[in-house]
Formats: structure tokens, C-alpha cells, sequence
């Protein structure tokens, strides 16, 4: 265990004490996911289905559709930040998956939101069109998809959603692997 007061005063010793001890909690990290989405059981939040079922529910149709691991899991935890970043729950959720997700499914995450809004924002008096601002992105049509065939059709009842076990496999291989450096282990792991 370190010993400092300060970080600033940290040993190299203290430092790679550090650094082990966060590579232990990365492997914890895909357990600690699931047990935020239970979070969710239950929130209806008016909806017809809790958001837990409506993430599965998402999740499930994305494995349906024979989607890889990696989109699976992002349909899987889209709304997942829904209870601590209610009006920005897409960045959220985009950030702490950042590191095991390509830049486009990043995108979509942070994104889907405002082209969710599509489908009933002019009900309520918001612009539906919202999502043109983004018009000629790259991943425009990727995340127009994503709402489309399941977000957006995922609060049915009735719909044969899978259980978190049929994912978890799935998660830990996701998030097992990092699409960006882990400056902790590039430094401390040197030979």
C-alpha cells in the first residue's frame, strides 16, 4: 500500500502499487456494469416496460440480428445512464465504454439520444429534425439505424427479450478489450 500524503509525492514503487491494484479492478469492470444495469429494473419511468427490460430488450434484438459482440453490449447498456445523467445519458454511458468500443459505436452511444428524439419530440412540442444538425457525419446513418431497429422498437411487452446471462459473455469479452492504450501497463510492464 502506498504511503504518500500527496500524490505528487509518490514513489515510482508506490506508483506501480497503483497501477497493479487498477488492473485488478479492470477485471472487475464487467461485473460492475451489470450490476449498474440492475439499477434499472423496475424504473418504468411511465414507460410500458422498465428500463432494464428495454435495454435487454434492445440488446436482444441487436443478437437477433446477428450484430457483433461490441454492438450487442452498446445496445445492451445505451440507456444505462439514464439514472445518474438523465439529460445526457448517451454521453455518459459513451464515456465509460470508450475504452472498449470503436470511434463509430462511441459516436452512436453519445448520439442516440437526439435522433431517438426523432420519433417523438414533435409530440411534445421539441424539434423531431434535431438529428439533421449532424447531417454528413460519418455515422449519421449507423446511429439513425441504431434508434431505428432498436431503440425505438423496444418497449414491448410482449417481445421475446433474452436474459443478462445470454450477454454476459459477451460483455467480458468486450470488455476485456481495450481499443485504446493502458498507459498503466504500457510504462509499468516494460521489460
Amino acid at each position: 500500500m502506498a504511503n504518500f500524503i500527496n500524490l505528487a509525492n509518490a514513489t515510482v514503487e508506490e506508483l506501480a502499487i497503483i497501477a497493479e491494484e487498477q488492473a485488478k479492478a479492470a477485471h472487475l469492470v464487467a461485473d460492475r456494469l451489470v450490476n449498474h444495469l440492475d439499477l434499472l429494473k423496475g424504473d418504468f419511468a411511465g414507460f410500458p416496460i422498465d428500463r432494464y427490460t428495454h435495454c435487454l430488450q434492445a440488446a436482444s434484438r441487436a443478437y437477433n440480428d446477428k450484430r457483433d459482440a461490441e454492438y450487442v453490449v452498446c445496445a445492451l447498456f445505451h440507456d444505462m445512464g439514464d439514472m445518474l445523467a438523465p439529460y445526457n445519458h448517451g454521453e455518459f454511458i459513451a464515456e465509460v465504454l470508450r475504452p472498449y468500443i470503436s470511434e463509430q459505436n462511441h459516436w452512436i452511444l453519445a448520439h442516440h439520444g437526439e435522433f431517438q428524439g426523432y420519433y417523438f419530440w414533435g409530440k411534445i412540442g421539441l424539434n423531431k429534425d434535431k438529428r439533421n444538425e449532424y447531417d454528413g457525419n460519418p455515422y449519421f446513418e449507423a446511429t439513425v439505424e441504431f434508434c431505428e431497429k432498436y431503440d425505438c422498437p423496444s418497449f414491448d411487452p410482449k417481445y421475446p427479450t433474452l436474459s443478462i446471462d445470454v450477454f454476459i459473455p459477451l460483455i467480458k469479452e468486450v470488455v476485456g478489450n481495450l481499443k485504446v492504450p493502458n498507459a498503466y501497463a504500457d510504462i509499468f510492464n516494460k521489460g
